[in-house]
This record gives C-alpha cells, sequence and structure tokens, in this order.
C-alpha cells in the first residue's frame, strides 16, 4: 500500500486492520507492504476484508480517510473428490438386460469449481468389470453383461473411483466400494434328484399314515422356488394322496383308503412337482414342472379275523322254543395263513342269557323263549378270534328282532267305570268304551266288541260296536232304582284280528245314580252304602256319648293340674340335694355343727322359700310366651307337659333342677367376707357385720360374735 503524500521520509505510518489482520496479514508500516504469516485455505476462507489507513508516526493524525480493499485467496487443486457413502449396497434382479440401472453414486470437490478443472470429476470402475460399467459424468452403475445368474453368482463387489482435473494426469481422485446383490427370479424348473421313489407301507396302516417323501429341487428361493406336489397317473391314485409340506418342500405320500396285502402287494403312481408362482418373462425356460415314479410294495401284516358283513339282523319268532336257530355269522382270517375261526358272544351285551353261538360254525340258537312286549329287539355283540392267535381279535355287531305272535288278548284301555240315572231313557248312550293289545299292530286291531252269548239279551243294558275299535254302551230299558240295585256289572268279549285271533272278557262296573231332569249328576247312592255298610243309629250315638265323656274327663285333669302350682324347690326328703331347712331353734353356736344344715349359712335368703341361682345372675325378668301355654280347654295332656317342661328349660331364674348345685364358693367381692371361724380369731377385718343384726333371730349369735368393732371393744 502507499500513499500520495507518503515522500519517504518516514513521518507516515500505515496501520492494517480487518479480518485476519494482525494474524494471518501484517504490514509494514513504513513501506505499506502486506505480507501473509501462513498458508491460506480457499476451502476454509475464500476472502478477506482488509482496512488500511495512513497516519502520522508521531501524532498517530489520520492523513487520508481509511481504505477498503478484499483479498481473495486464488484456488488451487489441493482437494480429492469425496464419495457422500463409503460403501454402497444395491440390487438388481438376475438376468436383467444389459445397460439396466442399478444405482447411482456421486461424489464432491471441495476446490473451486468456478477456477479451472481443480472440482471437474470423472468417474471410471476399477473393480466389478466385465459385469458392470459406469457413467464418467454422472456416477450411474449399469449392468455390462447379460444373463447373469444368481445361482451361479449372488454377490458382486464393484470399486469406483472419482478423479478431478476432468479425469486428466495429475487430478486428485477418491474410491468408494458398492455391493451389488443378485436378486432372484423364477427363471429354474424343479428338478428330481432320482427319476424312481421306493417305498412301503404295512397293510395294517390306517388311512392318514404317512408311507414316505419326494422332494424336487429348484435352486430358486422363496415364492419363485416354492413347489407344489400332486399325482397325476399311477394304478394308486385312489389308494394314496399326496400333500406338500411346504417349510421343507417335500411331497409327503399319504395313505388314503385301507390296503390289503393278500389282494393287491404293489402300487406305482407318477407324482408331479411343479412351481406354484411362475414368471412369464421366463416361459420360455419351462416348462416349470417335473414328474417321478414312486413305486410302493405293500406288506403283509398279521391282521384280525374280518366279517363278510359290517352288521347283521336277524329274526326269530317270540315264544320260539329253546335252541331255535337265529342265524349265522361268518368271520375269516384275511392272512395267507387262513387260521381256523373261534365264535363267542360279548355276554356285556346279553346279560340275561338268551342266545348261545356255535364257536366253530358261528350259528347263533335261543337259550329261552323271548317275549316281544318284554323286549322287541336284542342288541349283542359277536367275536371272532383266531385259533393260534388269541390276540387277533373282531367285533360285529348283531340285531335279532323279536317277531311278534298273538299271544295277548285286547283289554279294556282304561279301568271303566260307568253310571246310569234313574231316569235314563231306552238306548241312551251312557259311555264309550275302547281297548288295547300289548301285542304288534298286525296281532292288534280292528277290536271287535260283543257281549257274552249267554246274555246277549240283556234286559238292562246293550252293546254296540262302533267298528273303530271302541263300543258304545246303551241302556235297554227306563226306570232304574237305586233301592232296589244300585250296581250292575256288564261283562263284554273284546276280539282282536290276529291269526288265529284272542279275546277276553272284561267286566264294566255301572252304578245307578240320582240325576236331574236335564241328566246332570246328583248322587250315587253313597248315604245307602254308609249305612248299610255301617252301624245303627243308636249305636252311632252311644259311641259319641262315650268320646264326649273322655273329652270332658281330659278336659276337669287338665285344669285341674293347672290350677295345682307346683313349688319351684322340692322338699320331699328324699331328694339328694342340699336344700334350705326350717329349723325352730337357733343352735349351739360355732362349736354345734349337729343342730342344722351349715347349707342354710350359705344361702340366707332360703329362709323364704326363694333359691336363685347364684352360678347365674338373671338379667330381666322372665315372661314366658302365651304362645306356649296351652289352651284352658285342651284335653292334650302331652302337650300340656311338653309346655311346662319348655317354660321351666327356657326361664332363666330357675334353678336347674336337674344338676346338683354347690354353695361352697361365695365368690368374690361379697360385703359379708367369708363366715368361717377358722379365720375370726386371726384375720383383722375391717368388714361392718351389722347388717346380721337385720337377719332375725336365727343369726344372733353371728351377729355378737361379728358385730362392730366399737361394740367388740366395749365389750371387752
Amino acid at each position: 500500500l502507499h500513499s500520495d503524500i507518503d515522500s519517504g521520509d518516514g513521518n507516515i505510518k500505515y496501520i492494517l486492520s480487518g479480518e485476519g489482520a494482525g494474524i494471518i496479514f501484517v504490514i509494514d508500516d513504513k513501506s505499506g507492504n502486506i505480507h501473509a504469516t501462513k498458508t491460506l485455505d480457499r476451502e476454509e476462507r475464500a476472502q478477506y476484508t482488509l482496512t488500511a489507513q495512513a497516519v502520522d508516526r508521531n501524532t498517530n493524525r489520520p492523513l487520508e480517510p481509511p481504505s477498503e480493499f478484499i483479498v481473495k485467496v486464488q484456488d488451487i487443486n489441493d482437494n480429492p473428490p469425496e464419495f457422500l457413502h463409503e460403501n454402497y449396497h444395491a440390487n438388481v434382479p438376475e438376468r436383467s438386460n444389459v445397460g439396466t440401472s442399478v444405482i447411482q453414486v456421486t461424489a464432491s470437490d471441495a476446490d473451486d469449481p468456478t477456477y479451472g478443472n481443480s472440482a471437474k470429476l470423472v468417474y471410471s470402475i476399477l473393480e466389478g468389470q466385465p459385469y458392470f460399467s459406469v457413467e464418467a459424468q454422472t456416477g450411474i452403475i449399469r449392468t455390462a453383461l447379460p444373463n447373469m445368474d444368481r445361482e451361479a453368482k449372488e454377490e458382486y463387489h464393484v470399486v469406483i473411483q472419482a478423479k478431478d482435473m476432468g479425469g486428466h494426469m495429475g487430478g486428485l481422485s477418491g474410491t468408494t466400494k458398492v455391493t451389488i446383490t443378485l436378486t432372484d427370479v423364477n427363471d429354474n424348473p424343479p428338478k428330481f434328484p432320482q427319476s424312481v421313489y421306493q417305498m412301503s407301507v404295512s397293510e395294517a396302516a390306517v388311512p392318514g399314515e404317512e408311507v414316505g417323501r419326494v422332494k424336487a429341487k429348484d435352486p430358486d428361493i422363496g415364492e419363485n422356488g416354492l413347489v407344489a406336489y400332486s399325482i397325476i397317473d399311477g394304478d394308486g391314485m385312489d389308494m394314496f394322496e399326496i400333500t406338500t409340506d411346504y417349510e421343507t418342500q417335500e411331497g409327503v405320500v399319504k395313505l388314503k383308503k385301507t390296503l390289503d396285502y393278500e389282494t393287491k402287494k404293489s402300487y406305482s403312481l407318477k407324482v408331479e412337482a411343479a412351481n406354484v408362482h411362475i414368471d412369464p418373462k421366463f416361459i420360455s425356460n419351462g416348462p416349470f414342472k417335473d414328474t417321478v415314479t414312486v413305486k410302493i410294495a405293500v406288506e403283509d401284516a398279521d391282521e384280525p379275523p374280518v366279517f363278510l358283513k359290517p352288521s347283521y339282523i336277524f329274526e326269530v319268532q317270540e315264544n320260539a322254543a329253546s335252541g331255535t336257530v337265529v342265524g349265522k355269522v361268518h368271520a375269516k382270517d384275511p392272512d395267507a395263513a387262513n387260521s381256523a375261526i373261534r365264535y363267542s358272544i360279548d355276554r356285556h351285551t346279553d346279560l340275561e342269557r338268551y342266545f348261545v353261538i356255535n364257536a366253530e360254525d358261528g350259528n347263533i340258537k335261543t337259550i329261552k323263549a323271548l317275549d316281544r312286549e318284554e323286549m322287541a329287539w336284542h342288541n349283542i355283540s359277536v367275536f371272532a378270534v383266531e385259533v393260534h392267535k388269541q390276540h387277533q381279535e373282531a367285533k360285529v355287531p348283531v340285531a335279532i328282532r323279536v317277531v311278534d305272535v298273538n299271544d295277548n288278548a285286547p283289554r279294556f284301555a282304561a279301568a271303566y267305570e260307568a253310571f246310569v240315572c234313574e231316569n235314563a231313557r231306552s238306548n241312551q248312550q251312557f259311555i264309550t268304551i275302547s281297548a288295547d293289545d300289548k301285542d304288534d299292530s298286525a296281532n292288534g286291531p280292528r277290536f271287535i266288541f260283543s257281549l257274552p252269548p249267554e246274555i246277549i239279551h240283556n234286559p238292562n243294558f246293550t252293546l254296540r260296536d262302533n267298528r273303530d275299535n271302541t263300543a258304545s254302551v246303551l241302556v235297554r230299558r227306563e226306570g232304574f232304582s237305586r233301592q232296589k240295585q244300585d250296581l250292575y256289572l256288564l261283562p263284554i268279549v273284546i276280539s282282536d284280528g290276529g291269526v288265529p285271533p284272542l279275546s277276553s272278557t272284561n267286566t264294566l262296573t255301572i252304578r245307578v245314580c240320582g240325576c236331574d231332569s236335564g241328566g246332570s249328576l246328583l248322587s250315587c247312592n253313597a248315604e245307602a252304602y254308609v249305612l248299610n255298610a255301617g252301624l245303627s243309629t243308636g249305636a252311632l250315638i252311644a259311641i259319641l256319648a262315650c268320646i264326649v265323656i273322655l273329652l270332658v274327663i281330659v278336659v276337669l285333669f287338665v285344669t285341674l293340674k293347672r290350677q295345682k302350682k307346683e313349688p319351684l324347690i322340692v322338699f320331699e326328703e328324699e331328694d339328694v340335694r342340699e336344700n334350705i331347712i326350717t329349723y325352730d331353734d337357733e343352735g349351739g353356736g360355732e362349736e354345734d355343727t349337729e343342730a342344722f344344715d351349715i347349707a342354710t349359712l350359705q344361702n340366707p335368703d332360703g329362709i323364704n322359700g326363694f333359691m336363685p341361682r347364684k352360678d347365674i345372675k338373671p338379667e330381666y325378668q322372665y315372661l314366658p310366651r302365651p304362645g306356649l301355654r296351652p289352651a284352658p280347654n285342651s284335653v292334650d295332656v302331652d302337650d300340656f307337659i311338653n309346655t311346662r317342661i319348655q317354660e321351666a328349660d327356657n326361664d332363666p331364674t330357675a334353678p336347674p333342677y336337674d344338676s346338683i348345685q354347690i354353695y361352697g364358693y361365695e365368690g368374690r367381692g361379697s360385703v359379708a367376707g367369708s363366715l368361717s371361724s377358722l379365720e375370726s380369731a386371726t384375720t383383722d377385718s375391717d368388714l361392718d357385720y351389722d347388717y346380721l343384726q337385720n337377719w332375725g333371730p336365727r343369726f344372733k349369735k353371728l351377729a355378737d360374735l361379728y358385730g362392730s368393732k366399737d361394740t367388740f371393744d366395749d365389750d371387752s
């Protein structure tokens, strides 16, 4: 810097201020030359604003206004390119076309892009050829080879370089790594590793049991590798089935129906494995399926006997004689040995033992006569076992129907009792009857009703068959009288429609009753029956009089018992409890223990005839409940006594007469204290016994002995 007024005599001093002054930039105050004290970095600060001024060296007076100037840092290529990420990851489908975009990588250069080529970047690929390429200006990575196969190589490592100076010599560079993974597409069909599978299964296997597994290999993964299995041909299509285990990608061959070694010993299946999801772009690579032959050998097993039928139904007539053949069951050994079979009946199904079976030929016979009305069907089970292998057993249900025969005559459907009015008109119907038959319908209706031949011309009643399994009874004459005859018995013959038909004679009871003019029932001579069946009027009056006299006696007895008040305490001499005895003399003092019962002293209140319980203090006066006292005119002595017992039991103020009361313990806190003479001479008591003066002449001696101290001292 130089001022126009600077003559070179050294009187002008140059001063520098602003950004970086004195630290980065310094000025020679004499010459005005500015120097940089350290290396500058444009990327850290591209320019500095400084202010310079010329002042008088002696007085520091400004000689001219300050001047502002800018120092710009000129860029040089000192920063290499840097990528945004150190590592990149990208995916691209396998078999993609050449030029398919994979990923774009981007680098930046801190140098000044406006000055020279320091920030002009060019991208190139260092590793990853010939599979991938990169666009020099954009950094886009693309596939360079067609039909890259994931199954051959799944992952590729590519190194991309970014170089400044337009890629020319001397430019700086930076690199990044890109990991590219080929994603799977369904470009491979499933393939069986072998052309034939050999399997075996026992003929005793149950349907649903697994026979074996097949697996077609598909190098694809995920849903592109899913395989479904099916049976498309073979003589075992009806006997076997195949399902897909999607966890293991295996085809599971299972038994569909029961096998029989003796019928067919081997089967052949043609199994197909096909992809579930097919990519149309690769359909030309197909077909995406494969087939294999599965041969299954049936193994012989020791099987139980087999009945020719799954169940049997036989019929036998009821009442058939013992030993009648009902039917025959047959079973055989399905094994090649064809062992002999023995038969037996499961007795849990024939508890009454109606049947027996021939163990050799399976003939079932009756043991006793059967009654259809008791049991129409018999359901039994028959066992078949091999003679030499008792553990091989088979079971079959056998239903035996008992065929009905006409062995039950018809009877009245109910216990009929008819009523006919005295004023009934001729040919008037008064009851309709029906019948039932225990036999089957083939041997039951139609029922035929009739009167016995000997009373076909009954003068009182007639019968009309309604031909619908019912019959009506009618009055033949008029003028019935209860006084002459009040009960009629009419026999009726009922025949069924069985072969041969059966009949029975049933008796209909008909009562003669009084009715009003409209035919409504009033009475059926009940009075007559009572008088005829009972006693005479005089006898009845005598019985009633005796009953009344007995009642009066009982009432008098109860009344007397109520009036006689029983004392609460019994004073009989034979009573074992301690009682209060009234004496005419006072006794002879403490030394006299024979004159009276010492128990009197233990309960002074006993002299008045009242002995409250000392062990339970009554808290209230007991009032008997009115409902417990019998009525004065009651004649039930037992109720009277029980009531009195209940009152005594529930009375808390009454002594328990059914227990021995002990009064030897006086308790604590008594005003009188102890009356024992054993402590009288040795114990100095402060208790006041003056109240003994009020207890009467019988306690005069005690009052003198246990009087007040003043009196005792005066006497001394």
